[in-house]
């Protein structure tokens, strides 16, 4: 029991001389917003989504405005794969028609998005999630994708379906909530200027 005492308390102790660190610089950002990704692979860990969380919450107590954009193509592919619809790739971008985006929301706007906003509020932080369809954060137009004959060097595009990459973002909704202490939590999806529902890379949102 006493090495296991003397063993939270270094823990601690580290922690405490981490944060120490670390302050200074975090409040150099206070009052400005930080736009931070957080990869599907890294969800896969609780650990990672609870050390992830409590950062998020931390940034937030010192000042900072953080928006978290997140991903989720490992989770998507759980679940596409549960429900034995097959997927395929061009350039590591997922072919998606109209069964797949079904499934992009739903993982992305639903799960994922749901219990990152948990766990920050498990963090102390108070966030809410929202997609880029949400207050029209995100238009979004269709991506096209150029696959390359390595033997005659002929390029052609390939239909990638319901993916896209940001066409126009409008921020309102996102001011709205952190202008009420709100962390905004976004999922990677967005409405087309077709009025169709487009799948983005977390990366491209985020960028």
């Amino acid at each position: 029991m006493e090495n296991s005492a003397d063993q939270v308390q270094i823990d601690l102790l580290a922690k405490t001389g981490m944060l120490v660190e670390a302050l200074p610089y975090m409040r150099r950002y206070s009052g400005k917003t930080i736009l931070i990704k957080f990869g599907g692979h890294a969800m896969g860990k609780a650990d990672y989504v609870n050390a992830f969380a409590a950062d998020i919450a931390l940034l937030d107590q010192v000042g900072a405005r953080p928006v978290v954009v997140h991903g989720g193509g490992p989770q998507i592919g759980d679940m596409l794969k549960k429900l034995q619809i097959e997927s395929s790739f061009v350039h590591g971008l997922r072919v998606t028609d109209e069964a797949t985006i079904s499934v992009v929301e739903m993982v992305l706007a639903g799960g994922i998005n749901k219990g990152l906003v948990a766990a920050i509020a498990g963090a102390g932080g108070r966030a809410v999630g929202v997609s880029g369809k949400d207050g029209g954060l995100i238009t979004a137009r269709k991506l096209m994708a150029v696959s390359k004959n390595n033997d005659s060097a002929i390029q052609q595009a390939v239909d990638l379906g319901f993916v896209g990459e940001p066409a126009h973002v409008d921020v309102t909704v996102l001011n709205a909530l952190m202008a009420h202490n709100l962390i905004p939590v976004v999922a990677p999806v967005g409405n087309g200027e077709d009025g169709k529902t487009y799948n983005i890379n977390a990366d491209t949102a985020a960028g």
